[in-house]
């Protein structure tokens, strides 16, 4: 049977509510013992206009979780501020709080990924072929998940490091990240949600020049199969990914 809830948050509040679908109820973080009444979960949409809650919705997300089929509302209620809603950091720590609720907050947080659109003098795009990962035999540009605490610049810079062994130098006019410099950056940000299950995706594309020897590209064993010139044509209609292919298109021919 499919499960039907309404993840209604706003500027960081979550409603919750409790098996009877009475409302707001707030988490304890760090919660481990519970007795059922202590449950706490995402109020169907049923429950949420019981309480005269209006809402503009956003998407539906689908997924299962063991054997349960979910469809969940996500959408941004029509109200003031709810300050006495559940802060939405504090449901995953609440073993009381249903994993549905739990696993909706996990898949509105953004998954951020940070590459770079290298050229050479021949205005070519470095592209590599990975082998793991979501793209696992197919060409990408070089980069991939920013770490924790990592401005998406020093993710860029890192990952060419560590899939290419290269060391490349991106513009940083604003001083983000370091020393302000004279060239101005180029870079594209996009967002999408490809799927039913409701992932979002970020990414940030750096627009950088390779003046180095071929030799010092070494792609890295266990994870690039080959990496390859491209010219821009070419690179565009090899990207599986629809961020690169974009990024390609608009970077590639800039200084």
């Amino acid at each position: 049977m499919l499960e039907r809830y309404a993840h209604l948050e706003h500027d960081g509040r979550l409603l919750l509510v409790n098996l009877n679908g009475e409302g707001p109820c707030l988490p304890v973080q760090g919660r481990r013992g519970f007795s059922a009444e202590e449950m706490l979960r995402l109020p169907t949409p049923e429950e949420a206009r019981s309480m005269g809650i209006q809402w503009s919705p956003r998407r539906v997300n689908c997924f299962s979780l063991g054997d349960r089929r979910i469809s969940i509302e996500v959408a941004t209620p029509n109200i003031p501020w709810p300050s006495e809603w559940a802060w939405k950091d504090s449901v995953i720590s609440d073993d009381a709080v249903d994993p549905v609720a739990r696993e909706s907050v996990y898949r509105t947080l953004h998954r951020v990924v940070s590459k770079v659109v290298l050229t050479n003098a021949n205005g070519q795009v470095l592209m590599a072929k990975v082998t793991r990962g979501f793209f696992t035999g197919h060409w990408t540009l070089p980069g991939g998940f920013v770490d924790y605490g990592e401005h998406p610049r020093d993710g860029a810079v890192r990952e060419a490091r560590e899939e290419l062994g290269i060391d490349i130098e991106i513009a940083d006019h604003n001083g983000e990240c370091g020393d302000i410099t004279l060239e101005k950056e180029n870079s594209v940000v996009r967002e999408a949600i490809f799927d039913d299950e409701g992932i979002d995706w970020i990414s940030f594309t750096y627009k950088a020049n390779y003046e180095g020897a071929e030799e010092e590209i070494v792609p890295k064993d266990d994870e690039i199969e080959e990496a390859r010139w491209f010219d821009v044509k070419e690179a565009i209609s090899r990207a599986i990914s629809v961020f690169d292919r974009d990024a390609i298109a608009i970077l590639a021919s800039r200084g």
